[in-house]
């Protein structure tokens, strides 16, 4: 889906575990200016249901696992995400939906930008109008 990858991080593995590191411009394609976590969420809830107009962000499911629903325009995609390894890059005008939360699952979000209300789109059909164009445009050229 344009917009939108998965991402490998390097694993370290050894008999005491893994370790894995992220550096910002290298693994991910941005500077990271803002990391935050989701933790306690029922396995019933679901959560998301924005956009964003300029934000870059990088979700990863550091226990458990996470289901993303990403949506354009134009496509909609289901990711799993359920290794720490692996980090869900989303740019902007990417609607998200995040559900099927299982048990102790801990998803990390790292983001291009402080927190800033005005960057969200909350309204889906508000969503499709600002995003059609950009969408749209780029799959002429695909």
């Amino acid at each position: 889906m344009y917009n939108c990858a998965l991402l490998k991080f390097k694993d370290i593995v050894s008999n005491d575990g893994h370790l894995t590191s992220i550096e910002e411009r290298i693994d991910v394609p941005f500077i990271i200016k803002r990391i935050y976590y989701i933790t306690g969420v029922a396995q019933d809830a679901e959560r998301g249901f924005h956009a964003h107009k300029t934000l870059h962000q990088v979700l990863i499911c550091l226990n458990g696992s996470i289901k993303i629903r990403l949506k354009t325009p134009i496509k909609e995609e289901q990711i799993k995400l359920n290794d720490p390894s692996v980090g869900l890059y989303i740019g902007p005008l990417i609607w998200r939906e995040m559900f099927d939360f299982t048990k102790g699952s801990v998803l990390l979000v790292a983001a291009s930008d402080h927190y800033s209300e005005d960057d969200y789109i909350r309204d889906y059909n508000l969503y499709l109008d600002e995003a059609k164009d950009t969408f749209l445009s780029h799959s002429i050229h695909e």
